[in-house]
């Protein structure tokens, strides 16, 4: 009797062992930034635009959102609270399901489904899969756990396809006009306009993707030396010919250019890095880490910064394609210096208003709403790349860096990064308000 009694005991212990570790490997907020990590790679090496890829990451996490709040009941589903965000499936009663790792998995599925080439993450999703099985997760709760985050994932998908972004992939090119002010392809790409329809892309929470339209820029003059135009072309060039190491390596360090072409005679390469919205995403998993964040706070961070990117993206792009403003290069190369090059590249689309500066600051809104406005941490995001970390005071003190990047850079005039800086604000201030995430 003793015997049967200390074997019983013995297989509770082991049985709890089991559980407690495959619970420690799932419920794990490091682990949901190395899955948001894999996506961020993905991204990088395939070369998504910018706006393309606030669009990855914003299904993606919101999916893994809604998994996680099926197993956590202080926060809430974004069904009617995002524009045509149906109601989510729920799990089957009586099921055993481990709702971080159907996050992780909802995360991976979706953004394989939203990037090329097919199948880049589903070595990552299967990998998931095993280790929680060698930490000890029963059969039973893997297989529950993958038959209800597939239930989120479809869901998610369905409702992604009615955005308008397959319609916007056979729309009609941006049209390039040689008339004053406007904006024209520039070296060493000459790339034409990049996603001159983003602006038709449905939002998620802005009414329109005017909503926070900015103020209207500088009226073009370029013979009034006095004027505000002609005195914002001429600090660009100014500050761009006399840059410090610190201005090199803020505008460095913000480039942010997914694809930077290098030519050298006869030769030319590709120099890829993490795009805005993936040095952002890689900055919340860093700050979430600092704060000490568990699971369910670092998801949800995650993907209320994604929608606050993803409307940025909207409304920055609206914009871009409205005024169609010049860049400082093409103007200083025709009226000042014709070999005059900026530090870092200019990126193909028009000038105004800045989309680094757009999306910077409604990001460090949310992430201030989140964390708070004096987390301070060291960005390592650039390591990877040979970039020095930089210290981080705050959100808002990193956006507001991000933004005059552009100027140091030589590819943005100051009206550009500070009425963008301002309409960004608006556009984070709306999100914030607009969702509710915990009850």
């Amino acid at each position: 009797m003793k015997a049967w009694i200390l074997a019983f005991a013995t297989s509770l212990v082991f049985i709890s062992c089991q559980e407690k570790d495959y619970k420690a490997y799932t419920n794990n907020p490091f682990l949901f930034s190395k899955t948001v990590k894999k996506l961020n790679d993905v991204v990088l090496e395939n070369n998504f635009a910018p706006m393309v890829a606030s669009r990855n990451y914003a299904y993606a996490s919101i999916a893994a959102y809604e998994c996680m709040v099926a197993g956590d009941s202080t926060y809430q589903s974004l069904a009617g609270q995002i524009k045509h965000f149906p109601v989510m499936p729920k799990p089957q009663a009586g099921t055993s399901i481990d709702f971080p790792l159907a996050a992780m998995l909802a995360f991976t599925k979706v953004g394989n489904a939203v990037t090329f080439p097919e199948g880049s993450l589903m070595g990552y999703y299967e990998s998931l899969k095993q280790s929680a099985d060698s930490a000890g997760m029963p059969s039973d709760v893997l297989k529950n756990t993958v038959a209800f985050s597939d239930t989120i994932v479809a869901t998610v998908l369905a409702w992604s396809k009615k955005d308008n972004y397959a319609q916007t992939r056979t729309s009609s090119r941006y049209t390039v006009l040689d008339s004053p002010g406007r904006w024209v392809p520039t070296p060493p790409q000459y790339t034409s306009g990049v996603e001159p329809h983003w602006r038709e892309i449905r939002t998620l929470v802005l009414d329109s993707a005017s909503e926070c339209m900015p103020v209207r820029p500088p009226v073009f003059d370029i013979n009034n030396r006095n004027g505000v135009y002609y005195k914002a072309l001429i600090e660009v060039k100014n500050i761009g010919d006399s840059l410090t190491d610190e201005q090199k390596h803020i505008a460095d360090f913000w480039d942010d250019n997914p694809f930077k072409l290098v030519v050298t005679g006869h030769a030319q390469y590709a120099v890829k890095k993490f795009s805005p919205p993936g040095h952002w995403m890689n900055i919340v998993g860093i700050a979430a880490q600092k704060a000490k964040a568990n699971f369910s706070a670092t998801v949800a961070a995650y993907a209320e910064t994604s929608i606050a990117m993803f409307e940025a993206f909207i409304s920055c792009w609206d914009e871009k394609y409205r005024s169609n403003y010049v860049r400082p290069e093409t103007i200083i190369n025709k009226y000042v210096s014709a070999d005059w090059r900026p530090y870092i590249q200019t990126p193909p689309f028009p000038s105004y208003t800045s989309g680094h500066a757009t999306v910077s600051a409604a990001t460090a809104e949310v992430l201030t709403a989140h964390f708070g406005e004096n987390l301070s941490f060291t960005d390592t995001s650039l390591l990877e790349f040979g970039i020095k970390n930089r210290e981080i005071k705050s959100f808002r003190s990193a956006a507001a860096e991000a933004a005059m990047s552009r100027l140091y850079g030589g590819i943005h005039y100051r009206f550009d990064n500070e009425n963008g800086a301002v309409a960004g604000k608006k556009v984070g201030e709306l999100v914030i308000r607009r969702l509710r995430l915990k009850k």
